[in-house]
This record gives structure tokens, C-alpha cells and sequence, in this order.
């Protein structure tokens, strides 16, 4: 028999339903949504790999220029968290997979086109940049239908879990570049948009095939009116600002960092790229596996002193990015730290969600929210970036790091008085009413 597409009056909380075929349902749900938020994130990532197959000679576009293109993509893939956030609601968890893969083959032909026809304007590649923010969007809708299927004591390792097999796109279209790099060289980057081409088809037909929608309350714009009001929402936004803007910034801008610095060491430009490609994604790669082991830490020990430690220790890391001004091997060992780090805080951030706001519809508006302001901290680091690079004599990442390390003690402080300061001594089902006080 034919298995229908929509499930009503589903219940994760019911154990001998769960046990009883519900834990398969939203497994099988599950391992489709990571495959279509890994490529979705891949195609968000796409252009932090095609600047590196283009050199400013031909293509007439400069350094600032490149961190622009990577903070464009990124301000798009945030913002469209919103709207993607309650479109599982409205149309399906199932449908919207299949509509939002098979929509991003759209920025990958794209980028054939442009890449296949040097000396466009800057606004061509800035365009095509912001239609691969589409994938960014795939992420809210993939947490926000993930979250529902799954119950509360399971939310930190579903979550993360498929947050982390999402961002690992980032290193795969990565390591994809660098094996097209070293294979075929700067002038054919086309194996990279088409292998993607062909890995959306698959993504799309397998969430078809295997995928269900939920019939039941979501996320709508009441909700997300609602999560907009309570100062909490507020609060862990800017944490996850701290951890995914962190790692989405820096998958951004990583390679970039890394080939400036080898041309400046008399490395051509081809070199330059090459060297950068084939250490950039071990930085991303390390932090999507930690967020799974971010998200497992959080259903153990409570979200928010883990991510109190992430930022601890990201403070640690972006001073000695400051401190190791100069030494390529401090400042690639010191980003790596960072990524692994704040992958994990974007686990245990998650896990703060479910547990300050329990009801389905108001986790899953705050992890859209939260998910689409969290990138907007990409933005901020590509921006900060171009903007240290561009001034004084040569530019210097410096200041840069500064600012990063000056955030991260910001968001530190936030969640020792919002959530770890006032949860001390506090059952973990009882966390809810002691963050209560941080309600408006």
C-alpha cells in the first residue's frame, strides 16, 4: 500500500507511540533533512569556493570585492530564515524540502554562466551570491520540522545533529574546490556547480520519496509575533550570533585570510589558492562534527553552561589571534579552535530553545529567529574583515580580531546572568521557571 504523505495528530512525547514506529518515522524524516540541508548549505557556501578560482586580473574583482560577495550571501541566507521558518507550517515539512532544493538550481546555473564569461559588473556576482542565500533559508525550515518530530529529552541530539550534517556542506563544497583546484586548475570551477546540480535532484527526489508533512500546530506569524516579544528570544539570538555567525563568518572569509597571507609570503596567485583550499576546510569540517557533540554535551550537562565555556574559551582563541599578529601557523591553529568551539555552541545554544520556550510552535519561531539573526553574525565578520584589510598601509586583520574577542566576552556575560546565573541550583525541569525572569 501506498504510504500517505501527511501524518496527523503526531506526538513525540508519547512514549509507546514513539516506541511503536515513531522513533523510525522521524528518524527516516531526519536522515532526509540532513541530505537537503547539507546541499542547501553547500550551495549557500558556493562562492567562499569560487573566489578562489577567480583571479582579479581576469575577473577584475578585488579582495574587498570578495569579501563582499561572501558577506551578501550570507546577509540573504539570514534573513530568509524568517519566511522559511513558518513555511513548513504552511506548506509541509516534505513539500517545502522538495520545493527549496529544487529552487537552488537556479544560483548554481547562474554561476556557470558568470564564471564561464569573465569582466561581468560586480552587481552580476553579487546577485548570484545572494540567490545561493537561499540555501541559508533551508536550514530554518530543516531545524524548525526537525524540532517537531522529535521529543524533549531527544531535541539536543536530533537538533544538533541535524544542524551538523547541514553545515558540514560547508567543508564538502570546500574540499570539492580544492580537489577541482588541484585536478583541473583555476579555469574549470564548473565540476564544482555541476556536481551540485546533480546532488539537488537527488536531495529533492529523496525527500519526495521519504519524507512526511505534519498536520498539526507550527510555527505561524502569531507565533513568531510572540517569540519577537519575549526578551529571551533576544538573548539567545545574540548568543547564536556569537556561535553560527562566527562559523558561517569565517567559511566565508577563512580561505580568504589564508591566501592573502600566502601571496603576501611571494606565493602566486594560483598557489596562494591552492594552499588556502587545501587547509580552509578542515575548519569547517571540525565544526560541524563538534555540533553534534555540542548538542549531546547540552542534553547532559544544560545548555547554557556549555555555551558559557564555548565563549570562554572563544575569548581564548580570538586573543590569540591578536597576540600570534604574523605567524600563519598561530593564526590557522587559533581559527580552527574557533570553529571547533563555536560549532559546539551552536549545539548547546539550541538546546537552550526547547528548554526556556517548551511549547512546539514557540521553539520553533525562536529557532527560526534565532537562526536567521545567528547569520547576520556572518555578515558582521566579512564586513569587519573587508573593512581591516582595506584601510592603512597593506591592512591588518588585527583590529578585526579584537572586535570578535570583545563580542564573545559580551555574549559570555549574557549567558552567565541570563541563563547559568540564574538557573544554579535549579532542577533542569525547573529552568524554565527560573528564566522566567528574563521575560518581558
Amino acid at each position: 500500500m501506498r504510504r500517505r504523505r501527511t501524518i496527523e495528530h503526531w506526538d513525540p512525547e508519547d512514549t509507546a507511540a514513539w516506541e511503536n514506529g515513531g522513533a523510525a518515522v522521524a528518524r527516516r524524516n531526519l536522515i532526509w533533512s540532513v541530505v537537503a540541508e547539507h546541499v542547501g548549505f553547500s550551495v549557500w557556501s558556493l562562492w567562499s569556493v569560487m573566489v578562489l578560482f577567480m583571479p582579479s586580473d581576469v575577473y577584475g574583482i578585488s579582495t574587498g570585492d570578495k569579501f563582499l560577495i561572501g558577506a551578501v550571501a550570507t546577509l540573504t541566507g539570514a534573513l530568509l530564515r524568517f519566511p522559511y521558518t513558518m513555511a513548513t507550517t504552511r506548506f509541509g515539512g516534505r513539500t517545502w524540502t522538495v520545493f527549496s532544493a529544487a529552487v537552488l538550481l537556479i544560483p548554481v546555473s547562474a554561476t556557470i554562466v558568470l564564471l564561464a564569461n569573465p569582466g561581468q559588473p560586480l552587481w552580476a556576482y553579487l546577485v548570484c551570491a545572494a540567490l545561493t542565500g537561499l540555501g541559508g533559508g533551508n536550514f530554518a525550515s530543516s531545524m524548525t520540522n526537525i524540532n517537531a518530530f522529535y521529543p524533549q529529552r531527544l531535541k539536543g541530539w536530533a537538533l544538533g545533529l541535524n544542524a551538523g550534517g547541514g553545515n558540514l556542506g560547508v567543508p564538502a563544497v570546500q574540499l570539492l574546490g580544492l580537489l577541482v583546484l588541484a585536478w583541473a586548475g583555476a579555469g574549470e570551477p564548473y565540476w564544482v556547480c555541476a556536481f551540485y546540480l546533480v546532488a539537488l535532484v537527488v536531495a529533492g527526489i529523496g525527500a519526495a520519496v521519504f519524507m512526511d508533512d505534519l498536520d498539526g500546530p507550527g510555527v505561524d506569524v502569531s507565533a513568531m509575533r510572540g517569540a519577537l516579544r519575549d526578551r529571551n528570544t533576544w538573548c539567545v539570538s545574540l548568543l547564536y550570533i556569537g556561535t553560527f555567525g562566527s562559523f558561517i563568518g569565517f567559511s566565508f572569509a577563512f580561505a580568504q585570510v589564508l591566501a592573502i597571507d600566502f601571496r603576501e609570503g611571494g606565493q602566486s596567485a594560483s598557489d596562494a589558492a591552492l594552499h588556502a583550499a587545501s587547509i580552509a576546510f578542515v575548519g569547517p569540517l571540525l565544526g560541524s562534527i563538534s555540533r553534534v557533540y555540542g548538542g549531546r554535551l547540552a542534553d547532559r550537562f544544560g545548555g547554557a553552561p556549555v555555551t558559557l565555556a564555548v565563549f570562554v574559551g572563544m575569548i581564548a582563541a580570538a586573543g590569540l589571534l591578536v597576540a600570534g599578529e604574523g605567524s600563519l601557523t598561530v593564526m590557522t591553529v587559533a581559527f580552527i579552535v574557533l570553529f571547533v568551539l563555536s560549532g559546539m555552541g551552536n549545539g548547546s545554544v539550541y538546546k537552550i530553545i526547547p528548554t526556556v520556550f517548551p511549547d512546539r510552535a514557540a521553539s520553533g519561531a525562536v529557532i527560526g529567529i534565532a537562526g536567521a539573526l545567528g547569520g547576520l553574525g556572518g555578515v558582521g565578520i566579512n564586513l569587519v574583515l573587508r573593512q581591516a584589510y582595506q584601510s592603512g598601509d597593506g591592512g591588518s586583520p588585527v583590529w578585526a580580531f579584537a572586535v570578535f574577542a570583545a563580542f564573545y566576552a559580551v555574549a559570555a556575560v549574557i549567558t552567565w546572568r541570563a541563563y547559568v546565573g540564574a538557573a544554579r541550583g535549579v532542577p533542569a525541569e525547573d529552568v524554565v521557571a527560573a528564566s522566567g525572569t528574563m521575560r518581558s
